[in-house]
Parts: structure tokens; C-alpha cells; sequence
């Protein structure tokens, strides 16, 4: 538990700003977030940013990393910690998070943390990975006599299982968007298939935005060989429903060789 009595503040407003730094190319980031970096005095940012970001800190700025891919060691609580501890100390944090923090990032957790110890918060948008990462790859989550809405469910819950939304969505004629679910393409596919929907056309893209960006195209009862053909892994969005259509003829072209 943070003790208030022990920090010394330097600035009279000790201050978070969790930002969101978009889905990868470093040339998607808003210019209020390139605003907040620049006043920053400290910034705690994740595995998934583009480092180019951090070029927009002043020279005193201290970058911290605090990514938590497996086998590192920064804890949710321990990130909690630091931005008081920082805020404190020094007195603007930036928590510099990939994608926007209000998708499955754990940015309202932090805000509300850092309220309760006094800290003035603020919440900077950032283009999130579920719409940008389709929409390099030419797939629209909308469009007129296709799809009318999207569902954006994440594949890991706190406690490691898919969320049940998946069912629900898979009902509609919405596109289904599924972040950190590599790891549940069995899984998908046996719902799919269980909802009749084993011929939804479904797009695996991996690192979606950057020049190392890769797409996977098939449909829903063949999910996982599509990763497997095309190598795909984890950093990656699952894309399900008739939109998949769209993708640009390139992705088009390596699925109808890999299907010959």
C-alpha cells in the first residue's frame, strides 16, 4: 500500500496522462498524444508501441519500459506503484500504452488508481488496432449491404478463457473483431461450427499497420491452418465475417495459391 507521507512532491499537481499510441505505425499517433509526450517527465510505455514515439520526449524525459510480454516481470500492481511513485516525484506520467487504452488496455484501471491518491488524470485517445489493423489489409468493419455493426471481443479474459460474447456476436451479421485470441483458434472454430458458421470468411492479420504487417485469409472452420500456413502468431487481430471479402487482391491472390 502507497504511503502519501512518503513522497515529496516537486510540482504542486502531480498529474497522469494515459495515452493512447495507436495500432503501430508510429505516423498514427495524434497530435494531442505528441503534445502530452513532449510535457511529460516521465513515461512508462508497453512492448507494442513504435520506439520512434519516444523521439517526441524532451532530453530530461525519463522512458521507462514496462511491457508485459511473456516471460517479463512488470505486474499490473507494479505499474500502479510506479506512476504515483513518479508522479510524485517528478510530476507529469505519461502511460504510453499501444493501441487506445480503453480497449482492453487497462487504461481506466490505472486512472482510477492514480485518483485515489490524489493525482489529476486525463485520457488521450489512440486509433485502435481492431479497425486499423483490417483496414490495412483493405477490410472495412461497415459497409452498406454487408455488415451494419462490429462486435470487438477480446479472446483472453483476467482468468485466461474466451469471452462468451463470441456466441453472441456469431448470431449477428456483424463483423467480429477478436483481440488477444491466437491462442483460442480451436476454440473459435468449434463455436463457428457449433453456430453453423464454419464458412465465415475470416482474416488473421499479424503486426497490422507496420511494414512487417502479414495477413491470412480463409474461412472460420479452417482458422487455425490459415495461421499456420501464413506463420502467423501473436501480436494479431481475427477478423470474422463477410468483409473479409474486401481484402486487398494480394492477401486474395495468397489464399487462392495456398488453396490450389
Amino acid at each position: 500500500m502507497i504511503n502519501l507521507e512518503n513522497f515529496h512532491t516537486l510540482e504542486p499537481k502531480p498529474r497522469l496522462t494515459v495515452v493512447g499510441a495507436g495500432p503501430g505505425d508510429p505516423d498514427l499517433i495524434t497530435v494531442k498524444a505528441i503534445k502530452a509526450l513532449k510535457s511529460a517527465d516521465v513515461v512508462l510505455y508497453d512492448a507494442l508501441i513504435a520506439n520512434e514515439l519516444l523521439d517526441y520526449c524532451s532530453n530530461s524525459c525519463e522512458n521507462i519500459y514496462v511491457g508485459k510480454r511473456p516471460g517479463e516481470s512488470h505486474s499490473q500492481d507494479a505499474i500502479n506503484f510506479m506512476i504515483v511513485e513518479k508522479a510524485y516525484m517528478y510530476g507529469h506520467v505519461v502511460r504510453l500504452k499501444g493501441g487506445d487504452p480503453f480497449i482492453f488496455g487497462r487504461g481506466m484501471e490505472e486512472i482510477e488508481y492514480a485518483k485515489q491518491f490524489g493525482l489529476e488524470t486525463a485520457y488521450v485517445p489512440g486509433i485502435s488496432s481492431s479497425i486499423a489493423a483490417a483496414g490495412y489489409a483493405g477490410i472495412p468493419m461497415t459497409t452498406r449491404g454487408v455488415s451494419e455493426s462490429f462486435w470487438v471481443i477480446t479472446g483472453t479474459k483476467s482468468d485466461g478463457s474466451l469471452s462468451n460474447d463470441l456466441r453472441l456476436a456469431l448470431q449477428t451479421s456483424a463483423t467480429v473483431v477478436i483481440l488477444m485470441g491466437m491462442n483460442k483458434l480451436e476454440q473459435i472454430a468449434t463455436i463457428c461450427s457449433e453456430l453453423e458458421r464454419e464458412e465465415l470468411p475470416v482474416a488473421i492479420i499479424q503486426h497490422g499497420t507496420t511494414t512487417h504487417q502479414k495477413v491470412g485469409v480463409g474461412i472460420a472452420k479452417n482458422i487455425k491452418l490459415v495461421a499456420e500456413r501464413n506463420n502467423l502468431a501473436n501480436p494479431a487481430v481475427i477478423v470474422l465475417g463477410e468483409v473479409v471479402k474486401y481484402v486487398s487482391v494480394d492477401e486474395l491472390q495468397n489464399f487462392f495459391s495456398n488453396e490450389a
